[in-house]
């Protein structure tokens, strides 16, 4: 499980932190989108625009923090050393001087701008987890989040055809997506709605037995691939048996009331009562009540529609993405900047590799404490561009953030900048008549 307080966390360990290694060029590079004022159609005003929040000890909350270039950006964070950083949207104007637009009617003081973003918690999943709950973590629940990075993420690109797409863990309980493309930043909140809701599988609440229903006689392409590639192969081969999902009456009572068929619900009861836990059992008991569960749905003799998405919806229930959808909905929500440390674990919310994200391990994120305790090993040394991260155990973080990307998202942001700075000069051009 991972350590719920970092007893090594305090203030002077953070004030290191910003002083030696967090990457203040590369967050401000990233969240410039080009618009550094170095090409012909940068839009200087652009970073100048964007909503930085601090949140100081003892709980003092600074919104609307905004910066012209990295300098200034760093300078306030090792002034104040806040224990969190949120990025929010850009606005029609400096967020910071908005009160002196307050009474035009010319300025409307409003978000125009925004990476859409998706907040997945594992407190969320605490109805289908037995090893943990609340902020608790551990490798046996975490899966849950690679399921939900591997979902989303394929549907992101394949079925939205965004290509810049970061994740980054938490520091503590789940992961933050951040959709970077500049069809996404531009996305109005009911197209962002939109989008939220096409991931919507979950109808039911708290106190329902069946929170998914997959309706129709088929499922959407998305929600057959990600049953089909991701969610039936983690829950049959990892979680059924790793959270002991049917081992206990008060375990299998969850599955069965999801059954709408009570005479099914019955038989499996019974034979599941019978049955005793032996630990010279060949095979483990889920993975035995899962196959006659499985088999007694989906025999022939059971034409229902119902009965037939029943297994489907079981599986969905457990281990489908759960997302805070009103985060993904509305453009003005802040979001926790990567690189963070979070207080209560004292972990670094480092980025997290998609196409390897079945290898990323929560308890093995670098803390504030094992930096600081790197740096102290390595003296005063520097490395010869001067990076102090590359002799510490967040080198390899920073080293993705920057080659998988940060350089393809600029790259893609220069060659956008240029097309409409052209595509305007032609026009302008054309109105001469030149």
């Amino acid at each position: 499980m991972i350590p719920q307080q970092e007893p090594d966390f305090n203030l002077n360990h953070l004030k290191l932190y910003y002083g030696k290694l967090f990457p203040f060029a590369d967050l401000v590079r990233w969240v410039s989108y080009g618009n550094d004022g170095k090409h012909p159609g940068c839009d200087q005003s652009y970073l100048g625009r964007r909503e930085f929040s601090f949140t100081l000890e003892s709980d003092i909350y600074l919104r609307f923090q905004s910066f012209n270039n990295a300098i200034e950006l760093e300078n306030s964070i090792k002034e104040k050393s806040p224990v969190k950083i949120d990025i929010g949207p850009v606005y029609t104007v400096d967020p910071a001087k908005r009160n002196a637009y307050a009474q035009s009617e010319n300025n409307v003081f409003a978000p125009v701008e925004r990476e859409l973003i998706f907040d997945i918690d594992m407190s969320d999943y605490d109805d289908v987890r037995y090893c943990c709950s609340g902020a608790d973590v551990c490798l046996v629940c975490w899966p849950l989040m690679t399921i939900a990075i591997k979902v989303i993420d394929t549907a992101l690109r394949d079925d939205f055809g965004f290509k810049h797409i970061l994740w980054v863990y938490s520091g503590r309980r789940g992961v933050h997506c951040w959709v970077c493309d500049g069809k996404a930043r531009r996305l109005t909140n009911e197209q962002r709605a939109a989008v939220a809701d096409y991931f919507r599988v979950y109808k039911g609440n708290e106190n329902s037995h069946k929170k998914v229903s997959l309706m129709g006689a088929a499922l959407h392409p998305f929600l057959a691939t990600s049953y089909t590639n991701v969610l039936k192969d983690y829950f049959e081969k990892k979680l059924l048996t790793d959270q002991d999902i049917l081992g206990t009456e008060e375990r299998y009572e969850k599955i069965l009331n999801m059954i709408p068929d009570e005479s099914i619900a019955s038989e499996l009861r019974g034979r599941w009562q019978d049955s005793r836990r032996s630990s010279s059992a060949k095979e483990d008991i889920n993975v035995v009540r899962w196959e006659q569960c499985k088999q007694l749905l989906q025999s022939g003799k059971h034409k229902s529609q119902g009965l037939r998405r029943c297994v489907e919806e079981i599986v969905f229930c457990f281990t489908y993405p759960r997302l805070d959808m009103e985060v993904s909905k509305h453009m003005n929500h802040l979001l926790k900047a990567p690189f963070c440390v979070h207080p209560k674990t004292g972990r670094v919310c480092v980025p997290i590799d998609p196409n390897r994200c079945e290898e990323f391990d929560p308890t093995t994120v670098p803390t504030l404490s094992q930096l600081i305790e790197e740096l102290n090993n390595e003296g005063s040394k520097a490395d010869v561009d001067g990076a102090e991260w590359n002799r510490t155990s967040l080198g390899n973080a920073i080293t993705f953030f920057r080659s998988s990307f940060l350089q393809p998202l600029l790259k893609a942001c220069k060659e956008e900048i240029e097309n409409s700075y052209n595509l305007k000069l032609q026009q302008s051009k054309n109105s001469l008549g030149w």
